[in-house]
């Protein structure tokens, strides 16, 4: 018989036991109540609490010694050129001018206003690196330095050797004519620009129109700041995007890199204009409704060094990293030390400075998965699931410290409605990416949806349509995370670019340039290709994502691939352009691809799919080639079939009543067959089908896209 102490001691253990609490997630303040979305976190959570720790400590810190992020992020208030009143009380006005470069042994500041002597202005250095230079306003009142007068600054660096560099937070540069060489340039214009038009609200259902001033002529030239607003914004608004998203505005001395090799990051690239124009552009884009993001470019910075940041003040690891760590193999380029406190003052400052001065209204943040990962994403493919996203070896900790730091501080710049809209690209799914920091995300609004172009292009170049997966095609649309805001798109700038190929041209190729007229018979390939192009879209604008993306142009299928003059091509400016001609010859197909685009965004913007609740798929039917599904009271159907075509077909449908087709890509104002009389109503019956209590009964031809809507 058992003794009654140990019965006693048994019963209260299995008591205690009974009576252990699970940490209540949902009303954690450690960075762990994102489990509360996702328990299966909850092995990570201590990871979860070193991430949010990091960023707690680093924001208390720059509270402590810089008064908070937002003055932190002024950086551009105290670096570069900046003119003061009554300096340190000395009763004197003029310019200030801070640089802050530690490995540098002596710093002078030479260009037009000294006639380029070298030695004559020589700034001090102060204990943490940083030189200043106080240059007084002369007697007459005139300043020390004329507003856009080339200036440089020149150094000895850390092993003795005398060097030119262009100021780090300079605001403006141009480039020599004829020479890949640029100038640094004062720039304090007498007269500020007059701002006319505030930002718009926010849409909850971002249309972005993915555009680069540079290659938006229909010419084969580079366009500018002015004719971009002139001709292309009424274009955006016309083709029912509701944002814009400026590609290659940061200062790039490479034309051909698309502006991802950034040398200059308080510039904006000179060679579309100048800085006001670029304003008026933003200023004309506030009052059309359209809002604004820039293409930001904190991954990684141009290795050039006459120009650009590289060895600035003679060491390689003053910006970034030193060594191998410091360089990335495939893009060539310098990566950013995100641990160092000038380099977070520098890069935030930057972002804020293209808020507070060209009023952007958000940005894409490019490369993040390059930033996250010490591997860069370089050929990883992402299979090992949660454990890749805690890996401390895999993991870069100090750049989700600062992506978190970023968007902490932008989102505190304005009201909600207005808000600053911050976007990742970033491919692997890091879990709360686009999670609210207080929960214990990194704070992005959106994450671009990187997998679904890849998929697009997979199919169209591997996989022929009878072979599809409608399955694989579903759950790759609808594969995001759980309350993290995806944009969707099919494709972007970067299938368009020489090397790959658009959609359109995967489908149609050579028989683009022959065969696109109106007054030719339809040739197959042609068909299938219009067909397709507009299906994939539909897809993926109304499954994929929280938001839709567009690079300018592949709306109504650009024939021709992107290439930027350069060696290779006699440095032609012919593929770096677009051509809106096409689109607008009633004699040419494109019409009909643009005319689709517009009433599919305009069909967006009446429902509201975008920031619905995510799409319920009903069906994925293998043989058939169909799909279909239910989002903000749509009714979407697919035929991706490329021969059959099914009459009453029956189809479940959540809600009863009557149906009216509220678009049909096989219209013939998109270049299809007219096979749907689109007057005709579609009654409900009781029966079940797919789950649900009623069906229709539907014609669906092939390689077609129907959306349904009930007829109130």
């Amino acid at each position: 018989m058992e003794p009654e102490t140990h019965r006693y001691v048994s019963q209260q253990n299995t008591i205690e036991k009974k009576m252990e609490v699970k940490p209540n997630y949902a009303e954690a303040t450690d960075g762990t109540k994102i489990i509360s979305e996702d328990s299966w976190l909850e092995p990570f959570a201590p990871a979860l609490k070193h991430r949010y720790s990091r960023y707690q400590w680093l924001k208390s810190e720059i509270e402590k010694h810089e008064g908070g992020l937002l003055q932190f992020s002024e950086g551009y208030k105290k670096f570069g050129f900046n003119r003061v009143t009554n300096y340190n009380g000395t009763g004197k006005n003029g310019i200030i001018y801070r640089e802050w470069a530690p490995g540098a042994q002596r710093l002078f500041l030479t260009g037009e206003f000294n006639g380029w002597n070298r030695d004559s202005h020589e700034a001090t250095k102060d204990d943490y690196g940083v030189f200043s230079l106080f240059l007084p306003d002369h007697d007459n009142g005139q300043p020390a330095i004329h507003h856009a007068t080339k200036v440089k600054i020149s150094l000895v660096a850390a092993n003795g050797q005398r060097v030119d560099r262009i100021p780090a937070w300079i605001k403006v540069v141009w480039q020599q004519q004829n020479s890949p060489v640029y100038d640094a340039v004062y720039w304090n214009p007498p007269q500020s620009y007059q701002w006319k038009h505030q930002s718009p609200t926010v849409p909850t259902d971002l249309r972005i129109y993915e555009c680069h001033v540079g290659m938006s002529s229909q010419e084969p030239k580079i366009n500018t700041y002015i004719e971009f607003t002139r001709d292309v914004l009424p274009w955006v608004v016309e083709a029912k995007y509701n944002a814009i998203q400026l590609m290659a505005v940061m200062e790039h001395a490479y034309y051909a890199s698309f502006g991802y090799q950034v040398t200059n990051f308080f510039a904006v690239s000179s060679r579309f204009g100048t800085p006001d124009e670029l304003k008026a552009l933003i200023d004309r884009a506030h009052e059309l409704g359209l809002i604004v993001l820039l293409d930001i470019v904190h991954s990684h910075a141009s290795k050039n060094v006459d120009d650009g940041l590289n060895q600035f003040d003679g060491t390689d690891h003053q910006y970034f990293h030193e060594g191998g760590k410091g360089y990335h193999p495939i893009w060539d380029s310098r990566l950013f030390n995100y641990g160092n406190w000038e380099v977070l003052r520098f890069l935030m400052s930057n972002a804020r400075w293209f808020i507070d001065e060209y009023h952007f209204d958000g940005f894409r943040f490019d490369g993040v998965t390059s930033m996250i990962y010490t591997h860069h994403g370089v050929a990883h493919a992402f299979t090992r699931g949660y454990d890749e996203y805690f890996d401390g070896n895999l993991v870069d900790q100090e750049a989700i410290t600062y992506l978190t730091l970023v968007n902490d501080m932008l989102h505190q710049l304005r009201p909600k409605e207005t808000r600053v809209v911050t976007i990742a690209e970033e491919v692997s799914g890091f879990v709360g990416m686009c999670r609210p920091i207080e929960v214990g995300g990194v704070g992005f609004d959106y994450r671009l949806n990187m997998g679904i172009p890849d998929k697009w292009i997979e199919l169209l170049s591997k996989v022929k349509d009878e072979d599809w997966n409608m399955g694989a095609i579903a759950w790759t649309l609808t594969n995001r995370r759980h309350l993290e805001a995806n944009i969707a798109y099919c494709e972007s700038h970067d299938q368009a670019l020489v090397g790959d190929k658009t959609i359109a041209f995967w489908l149609m190729d050579k028989d683009m340039y022959w065969h696109m007229s109106v007054l030719q018979d339809l040739n197959p390939v042609i068909a299938r290709g219009i067909a397709l192009h507009k299906m994939i879209r539909l897809a993926t604008c109304a499954l994929g994502g929280e938001g839709y993306l567009n690079f300018m142009g592949n709306e109504f299928g650009h024939p021709e691939w992107i290439d930027f003059p350069r060696e290779g091509n006699n440095n032609s400016y012919h593929h770096a352009r677009r051509r809106w001609d096409l689109a607008k010859d009633h004699l040419l197909r494109y019409q009909y691809l643009w005319a689709f685009d517009k009433a599919m965004l305009k069909l967006e913007d009446q429902y509201k799919w975008l920031p619905s609740p995510q799409a319920y798929v009903t069906l994925k039917h293998e043989g058939d080639k169909i799909i279909t599904f239910e989002r903000a009271g749509l009714f979407f159907v697919i035929n991706f079939h490329p021969e059959k075509s099914f009459t009453d077909y029956r189809l479940g449908i959540s809600k009863p009543g009557k149906y009216k087709i509220v678009l049909d890509s096989d219209a013939r104002d998109f270049g299809g067959h007219e096979r749907i009389n689109k007057y005709d109503g579609y009654f409900s019956q009781s029966v079940p089908w797919h789950g649900w209590e009623h069906s229709l009964l539907v014609y669906i031809p092939n390689r077609t896209g129907l959306v349904f809507a009930l007829d109130e």
